[in-house]
């Protein structure tokens, strides 16, 4: 769950990003750039997924699942008219994700369950939350697990990791 302290962190982040240039608003908008994350985006879940299902790497299913909700992610970004640079592009994309895309995807939730009340207005929040937080968790487990695991600890964290990437990419697919 992201706290006022995180969002208000990662919006700080985001104006010394944007002074930086480290991302930026881009003025012509360029289908084939959008493509390019999209494709990548579903190469990656589809990769992850066939190694899974073939018991291959633990490793590269949570590298790849991890890859598959960047790439979704910054899909999303340019297609609500930021673009990112070539440095520190993971930590950017978490920011942003905090700060431009937060909002829009629980409009989004909220959209799909306008016929709830109070309870669904309280696991809107947290599920928005979760899914912007899972880009987190899976930024730092491949990480750690890509340089230090056993395989039966990677084997667990490897399902994980292809889920959490799955419900990622499905939810963020809505603001594409």
């Amino acid at each position: 769950m992201l706290d006022e302290k995180r969002i208000k962190e990662a919006e700080n982040n985001i104006k010394q990003f944007l002074a930086d240039n480290s991302i930026w608003k881009y003025k012509e908008f360029k289908e084939e750039i959008l493509e390019t994350y999209k494709h990548n985006y579903q190469e990656s879940i589809d990769t992850a997924q066939k190694l899974f299902d073939q018991n291959l790497s633990n490793l590269w299913i949570i590298v790849i699942s991890y890859y598959s909700m960047y790439y979704v992610a910054n899909a999303v970004l340019y297609k609500i008219g930021y673009k990112i640079g070539a440095t520190a592009t993971h930590k950017i994309t978490e920011e942003a994700l905090i700060v431009f895309v937060r909002n829009k995807l629980k409009k989004e939730l909220l959209e799909e369950y306008k016929e709830a009340k109070e309870e669904a207005l309280e696991i809107i929040g947290r599920k928005t939350d979760e899914i912007i937080a899972s880009f987190h968790q899976e930024m730092k487990k491949r990480s750690v697990l890509q340089y230090e695991s056993t395989e039966d600890i990677k084997k667990t964290k490897a399902q994980t990791s292809l889920e959490r990437a799955k419900v990622f990419i499905f939810e963020m697919k809505k603001l594409l």
